[in-house]
């Protein structure tokens, strides 16, 4: 699909699922470039999740809500993909093989029943000794039940920073709002279209442009303070 027809799609979409307020900024491209791909082992396992609140900026109203119930309620599990293929032996016997993938998946699942209620692709990369995590939804289904969900119901990425601390991990999504400031102002150059009809900034500069924006400004709270962001979320590592 051409460009201009996916922005025109994305805004069709925005209008349909009837929200106006959006709190993660959204990339047609992935925010990393394959070499700074990295695994942390310590992301898998299930978590329980805590919305948390952005510090206070003075003359500034207190930040909205910006999770919904399901988002909160329901279980993260996080896990390594791994693909199951099956190959031919010398013999002409089938074989299965497993191969790890350099990705993981994210779940949201029911407390009791661990049925599942989205489901995400996320990629962890480096940049500058920074952790980061590129997401990108798989499924989803029941909009109105989760604020992620909402935010990432056409196959965008958002971009988030991450903070793993022993039995937790703090996640800070870049907020739209945050973005469209630090464009306005001319603190970064990065490629993007206004989207009209959903009032909606969409990203559409490059992987490369991206990286290279991530290693200009957001290893310093001059320019992306990962504590004023909208959308935070602390997860607590369930034993």
């Amino acid at each position: 699909m051409k460009r201009p027809k996916t922005i025109i799609l994305i805004g069709i979409i925005l209008l349909l699922t009837g929200c106006t307020d959006f709190f993660m900024i959204c990339s047609l491209n992935p925010f990393y470039v394959e070499k700074n791909i990295t695994l942390k082992p310590e992301m898998e396992g299930r978590w329980s999740a805590i919305p948390l609140k952005m510090k206070k900026v003075p003359n500034k109203e207190e930040s909205p809500d910006v999770w919904n119930k399901m988002d909160t309620t329901s279980v993260w599990k996080i896990e390594r993909v791994i693909n199951k293929e099956t190959r031919k032996t010398k013999l002409g016997k089938d074989s299965v093989v497993f191969i790890p993938t350099d990705h993981y998946s994210v779940k949201l699942l029911g407390n009791r029943s661990d049925s599942l209620f989205y489901k995400f692709k996320m990629v962890l990369f480096e940049v500058n000794k920074g952790l980061y995590a590129d997401f990108m939804p798989v499924e989803n289904s029941g909009l109105e039940k989760s604020r992620f969900a909402i935010e990432s119901y056409f196959k965008v990425h958002t971009l988030a920073k991450i903070d793993l601390s022993g039995e937790q991990c703090k996640i800070s999504w870049l907020g739209a709002s945050y973005m469209k400031d630090m464009i306005e102002k001319k603190r970064v150059r990065v490629s993007y279209r206004w989207v009209s009809g959903a009032g909606r900034l969409l990203l559409t500069g490059s992987s490369e442009q991206l990286t290279g924006m991530i290693e200009h400004y957001s290893g310093e709270s001059r320019f992306i303070d990962w504590e004023k962001q909208q959308a935070m979320l602390k997860l607590n590592r369930i034993k």
